[in-house]
């Protein structure tokens, strides 16, 4: 945890590449939670690089809903702040000099698998990951003759290359998490298409906003190695990482349509209170012995990592009863 007085910035960075939904809203709410319990700042920082995938409109729906969940920001993208501008898609000039550097420290290669390719890759037995079929390397130590033979008509992507090194790290939900050397495999920092990877993105705004603390959903966990290595080479500080649990449906899988009208925009219009949906996570994630309405500020003081569970958490079966759907 941090020390006292010291400053406690975090962030919540959706991608708006649809709507809110329950699982989200509850990453939302505890990295809200943990940084009002520390009379921190919040920043909420808009990840659309994908810009094919992401829109301007699930932007703008995305805040109405965390502001009527009661959900605040210090800082964002309609709100002043030292660290403008808060949408990634405006920021590509620090992730062309971090590339810029990381290329002159010879730290990324050049890789030309097409998608064929990377298919094969994944029905190939070097393991699965949360971050996909681990990449085994292929381009790494091309020869020139090689590289002029891949290279030839194809616009390559650029690739990290993990050092021959284990990563570990204490998580401040999961505890003491260790990955072995070279886990998941060299990854893309930036695509073919000229998009810059999830990876580089986030460690350099991170870096650049001064964020102390992130708090995220359970399926970011096994990105931490790589950013972890990232911001050794790119010698920045690394926050504190906790991973939450996923939240899933009743039947056990992730979160889907087939769920229900699991959309926070969805629940909003039915009429349904953000205090009743506030309380439903809440009980889910050990914050309250019971499901019953509470406005977000007024879980501040129930507040604590220790009592967030480790594995996920299901909606029950009759969770619409409890929100007042039904």
């Amino acid at each position: 945890m941090p020390v006292q007085n010291e400053k406690v910035r975090g962030r919540f960075a959706p991608t708006p590449s649809g709507l809110l939904h329950l699982g989200n809203a509850g990453t939302a709410l505890l990295a809200w939670l943990q940084v009002r319990s520390l009379g921190g700042t919040m920043v909420l920082r808009i990840e659309d690089l994908d810009r094919p995938r992401c829109k301007p409109e699930w932007t703008a729906r995305s805040l109405e809903d965390m502001r009527w969940l009661g959900l605040d920001w210090d800082e964002g993208p309609d709100s002043e702040g030292p660290y403008a501008p808060y949408e990634q898609s405006k920021r590509g000039g620090l992730y062309t000099a971090a590339l810029d550097r990381l290329e002159r420290e010879s730290l990324l290669y050049r890789c030309y698998c097409s998608r064929a390719d990377l298919l094969s890759i994944a029905n190939a037995p070097h393991g699965l990951s949360a971050e996909g079929p681990a990449y085994p390397g292929t381009c790494r130590g091309l020869s020139d003759k090689e590289r002029a033979e891949r290279e030839a008509g194809k616009t390559p992507s650029l690739r990290f290359a993990l050092p021959d090194k284990p990563v570990q790290f204490e998580d401040g939900i999961a505890g003491l998490v260790h990955f072995t050397a070279g886990s998941g495999g060299d990854f893309v920092v930036k695509r073919a298409d000229g998009i810059v990877g999830y990876q580089l993105a986030v460690v350099i705004d991170d870096m650049a906003m001064e964020i102390t603390d992130v708090l995220r959903g359970w399926d970011l966990l096994e990105s931490t190695p790589r950013q972890l290595l990232l911001y050794e080479a790119l010698g920045g500080v690394p926050p504190r990482f906790a991973h939450a649990p996923l939240m899933r449906g009743p039947d056990g899988s992730r979160l889907a349509k087939r769920h229900g009208d699991i959309a926070l925009n969805a629940l909003r219009e039915s009429g349904v209170s953000p205090e009743r949906i506030v309380g439903l996570m809440g009980w889910l994630y050990g914050l309250l012995d019971l499901p019953h309405a509470v406005k977000a500020k007024d879980l501040i003081p129930a507040f604590d990592l220790s009592r967030i569970p480790k594995e996920s958490v299901a909606l029950p079966a009759d969770w619409r009863r409890i929100v007042g759907l039904i």
